[in-house]
């Protein structure tokens, strides 16, 4: 199952599990269907605050996310980033899986006084409680990928980061510079069947995949 795959990480996921010829079968769960279609794919058009029961699945990736100033409001962008991360997570526990890979961030941390970074560390937590046996965790930094390519606004915080990071990554240290979105599905995609407990992928190691 892949919840948010319209997204710049989520859209290499799908891509990834399609390809795998060990997997039978992908569901995803969006608020819009994607526009293409595969002999393996099904795609369920949800709302996150009345999740269905699912088809069995045996693992789950979430790469749900926004900002708040996409989202509107703090109220807004947690219904996203926390609820909806939340309620997928637990649907698919409740379809049988065992293995979960979540896309959160670097500075994750529930006593932050920043609020998206307070959020993002009480999701990881919430998730941590649904006893999972494998839970990757994935801390990308700023995210580079075409999000124009996807009908995304541009994140104008990520653009800038992204444009001084290729100046001076020598100096920028490596959790904190640039991480493609293709590394931190490859991340992910590699970590979640072979893993076991709770695993924090840093974006200095997402890097490396």
């Amino acid at each position: 199952m892949v919840a948010g795959a319209s997204g710049l990480v989520g859209r290499e996921i799908l891509q990834g599990l399609l390809a795998d010829e060990s997997v039978a079968a992908v569901h995803t769960l969006g608020r819009r269907e994607l526009p293409f279609e595969h002999p393996k794919l099904t795609q369920h058009r949800v709302d996150f605050k009345a999740l269905p029961a699912l088809p069995r699945v045996g693992e789950a990736f979430v790469a749900l996310g926004t900002t708040i100033k996409v989202a509107g409001s703090q109220e807004a962008f947690r219904a996203i980033d926390f609820d909806a991360v939340l309620a997928a997570a637990k649907a698919a526990k409740a379809a049988g899986a065992k293995r979960l890979g979540v896309v959160s961030a670097m500075g994750a941390n529930r006593g932050s006084r920043i609020f998206y970074n307070r959020v993002k560390g009480e999701m990881e937590e919430a998730l941590s409680a649904l006893g999972f046996e494998t839970l990757v965790i994935a801390r990308p930094s700023f995210l580079a990928g075409d999000r124009e390519a996807l009908g995304q606004p541009l994140r104008s915080g990520e653009k800038f980061a992204l444009n001084i990071s290729r100046w001076l990554a020598p100096l920028v240290p490596v959790n904190y510079g640039s991480v493609s979105a293709k590394s931190v599905a490859r991340g992910l995609l590699e970590t979640v069947p072979a893993g076991s407990g709770r695993c924090v992928l840093l974006s200095g190691e997402l890097r490396e995949f």
